[in-house]
């Protein structure tokens, strides 16, 4: 690609845009046009920045394409087509409103909320698809925490050998036989 040279209103506004830049993004793209400007390659360029060539290259194009635009609006990056916004503090209150009700007034067989049935509540009720992980990092930011009941069965008494007939003869714990 030649050279690109500004015009000399392009020049002085986006001299006086870098002066008072407020966002970062808006000042390295401003800073790159006028170096192109004066006569620097997009080599140096994307070097003295730490980008690509290409988006050194895509900033110029984006610039250009929006001659019709202010020349804030001109050298601001476009709109990100990556991942969509995400539902922080969006589905707390939601969360918060309903954990500490039965499932089953809202029409679910279940005793208990879990990640995914609040997913599922969520999906249904409010029309917000969210996956269990992010309900349950929802959970965590609310700090609303359960366990798995603890089974009482497993646990066996000191005395649970004699009861059932047997000796405690073969514990650890137990007396040395007398001769």
């Amino acid at each position: 690609m030649t050279a690109y040279r500004l015009k000399y209103r392009e020049r002085q506004g986006l001299e006086n845009l870098m002066r008072h830049a407020t966002e970062a993004r808006a000042l390295r793209r401003t800073q790159a046009l006028l170096w192109l400007d004066g006569g620097e390659s997009v080599q140096q360029v994307a070097d003295r920045l730490r980008v690509s060539r290409q988006t050194v290259y895509t900033w110029l194009t984006q610039f250009q394409a929006r001659q019709t635009f202010a020349l804030p609006t001109r050298v601001a990056p476009g709109a990100h087509s990556g991942r969509p916004r995400t539902v922080h503090g969006v589905i707390e209150p939601l969360i918060d409103t309903v954990i500490d009700r039965n499932p089953r007034e809202w029409g679910y067989q279940a005793t208990v909320w879990t990640a995914r049935l609040l997913a599922q509540y969520l999906a249904e009720v409010h029309h917000l698809r969210v996956s269990r992980a992010s309900v349950s990092l929802a959970l965590g930011r609310l700090r609303i925490r359960w366990k798995r009941p603890r089974h009482q069965l497993a646990r066996r008494w000191p005395t649970w050998r004699q009861a059932k007939g047997g000796s405690n003869a073969a514990w650890p714990h137990a007396r040395a036989r007398c001769s």
